[in-house]
Formats: structure tokens, sequence, C-alpha cells
């Protein structure tokens, strides 16, 4: 399996990613630039956190608009995999390849803090080898972390 991992400026989690992957999955990662337009290659790509275009609007709202941002779309619209993760996600968000918003934390500071999530379906690609019912601790860095959607 290949990961692409998206580069934008002002990210600080890319080589992150990229490290994990590589070095600790053993996984082959291909570094995409923001300014590509295409994906060649690649199974899974991985939006990654860190203040892309150092956040000066929204959280992810320029990169929503990056060039690279229709070949992702293109390449989630077959179904395969496209992780976001933090500012990845906000992103996602951004370019409508998620429904739904990003708005301030209800304390309206920045949080940085382990979270508990449950495992409550094995019919993904990223928690079909974990079984149902796992609590996981993961976390979290973030000051716009309150997701909203039409339905609630």
């Amino acid at each position: 399996m290949r990961w692409g991992v998206v580069i934008f400026p002002g990210s600080n989690c890319d080589q992150d990613c990229v490290h994990a992957l590589r070095a600790v999955l053993a996984q082959d990662v291909a570094e995409i630039w923001h300014e590509d337009q295409r994906l060649d290659g690649v199974d899974v790509v991985v939006l990654p956190g860190g203040f892309a275009y150092g956040d000066y609007l929204r959280a992810g709202a320029i990169a929503a608009t990056a060039p690279v941002m229709p070949a992702i779309r293109d390449f989630a619209s077959t179904g395969r995999p496209v992780l976001g993760i933090c500012n990845g996600f906000q992103i996602l968000t951004e370019a409508h390849l998620l429904p739904g918003t990003l708005i301030r934390n209800n304390s309206l500071r920045f949080r940085c803090r382990p979270v508990w999530v449950r495992v409550e379906s094995t019919a993904t690609p990223f928690t079909a080898g974990i079984p149902e019912g796992t609590v996981l601790q993961m976390p979290i860095a973030h000051a716009e972390g309150g997701y909203l959607t039409a339905a609630g």
C-alpha cells in the first residue's frame, strides 16, 4: 500500500506523518506538494495537522483551495480512503468533502490533551483490525474542535 501525505506551506505535522508511516509502520510514502495536481500511484491520502497556510482565516480555508484539492476530491469520489488529521480534517470540511463545519471550542481556548474514543464499527479501512468496543486513547490539539453538521 502506498500512502500520500500532502504537504501545505505552514504545516508542522506533515513530517511526523511521513515518519510514522515510513519508520514506524514500514509503509511506502509519497510526499505530495500542495501545488501538485495529481496523486499518481497512491492508495490512501493523508492531510496532516498543523496550521496549513498559517490558518490566517478559518482553519483550513485557504488550504481547501490549493491546486491539489481537485485531485483529492476525485480520489475520494472513487471511495478510496482520505484521512484528515486535525487541520487536515478542517481542510476536508472547508473543501466540502465532509459535511458540516468546525467552530471554536466551547471554552474558546486551545485544547491539548488525551481523549478516549470507542471503536463503534470495524467497517472502515482504519478500524478493520480493531475489535468493536475497544477504547483508544488519542491526543487532541485544537482551538476549533466543535464539529457541527446540519443533522446536529
